[in-house]
């Protein structure tokens, strides 16, 4: 099977591209975007015209997995054509290649299609975006659903794990702690969410793949926490911290962008059909991360 990541010198991305390479019986290619890792090649999603894109049609994929996106909501809040360009047209333009050779497409989609009064979520609770990121996301998935093509949506929330970058706010906590300078945090208490390891998707995605599977697939472990409480299990691996943790609402933080409160997502239908898989946790990966540290 031959599998082309988009955006996968990303969080997501990238732990995808290091566990399909692992599997003998797949043939990977990863891209970068804007960021280049060492064992991706340039493609450009906006511009399938671009001299410097690598020949995805050589390849021949037979899946197309699509993470990129702009996943700054606050951002996004305020620049909602670049945002509208890097999360729909992105994932148009991945589609055309996936239609030029039937391939299957997997998209990465997110809690923020819910409006958050009612989470956790199913996969088949109804949709209401409240931000220009959660529209942008639902809008995309929409552009899955309508293309004739095998699919699969999984949608994530509060992904942390290993990236090159170390932008997720498990990894930059972890790495602000351990210069032990003294911080400051405000968190806000009442937004709840399902922190996932990307590892754990790249290795549900990759089941969902094998079996041929369809449709949308909520992916996520087994905490329901908010930020403060995140933070705290964060915290208590390293005893020697500087971190202050100021715990606010979310109105009192007033971000651009609104964001669903109560979201996080519920992984039943996904866990019915891999009732052995098992989901790591926050705790997994902090304690691994502080030993490491130690």
């Amino acid at each position: 099977m031959r599998i082309l990541i988009l955006g996968a010198s990303g969080l997501v991305g990238g732990n995808c591209l290091k566990y399909f390479k692992t599997k003998e019986e797949l043939e990977v290619v990863g891209t970068y975007f804007s960021y280049k890792t060492e064992d991706t090649v340039k493609f450009n999603t906006l511009d399938l015209n671009d001299p410097e894109n690598y020949d995805v049609d050589s390849f021949k994929p037979d899946v197309v997995v699509h993470c990129g996106a702009l996943t700054w909501v606050d951002y996004c809040e305020d620049n909602k054509e670049e945002s509208w360009q890097k999360t729909v047209k992105s994932t148009q333009n991945a589609l055309k290649i996936a239609l030029r050779h039937d391939a299957r497409f997997v998209y990465i989609s997110s809690d923020y299609v819910f409006d958050g009064t009612g989470g956790p979520y199913t996969e088949d609770n109804e949709e209401n975006p409240v931000s220009v990121y959660g529209k942008h996301k639902l809008e995309a998935e929409e552009n899955v659903l309508q293309s004739g093509l095998d699919f699969l949506i999984l949608r994530i929330t509060n992904v942390f794990g290993d990236e090159a970058r170390g932008k997720n706010f498990v990894a930059r906590m972890i790495k602000n702690v351990q210069k032990g300078e003294e911080m400051t945090l405000n968190l806000p208490f009442d937004q709840y969410a399902t922190p996932v390891n990307a590892a754990d998707v790249a290795r549900a995605m990759y089941l969902l793949l094998r079996d041929e599977k369809m449709g949308i697939y909520n992916i996520a472990s087994t905490d329901y926490m908010n930020r403060v409480q995140l933070a705290t299990h964060i915290l208590k691996y390293f005893p020697n911290h500087k971190v202050k943790i100021r715990s606010l609402s979310t109105r009192e933080i007033n971000p651009p962008a609104p964001r669903p409160l109560v979201g996080g997502l519920i992984t039943a239908k996904f866990l019915s059909e891999y009732p052995n898989f098992h989901f790591t946790n926050v705790d997994d990966y902090v304690r691994k991360k502080a030993g490491d540290f130690e």
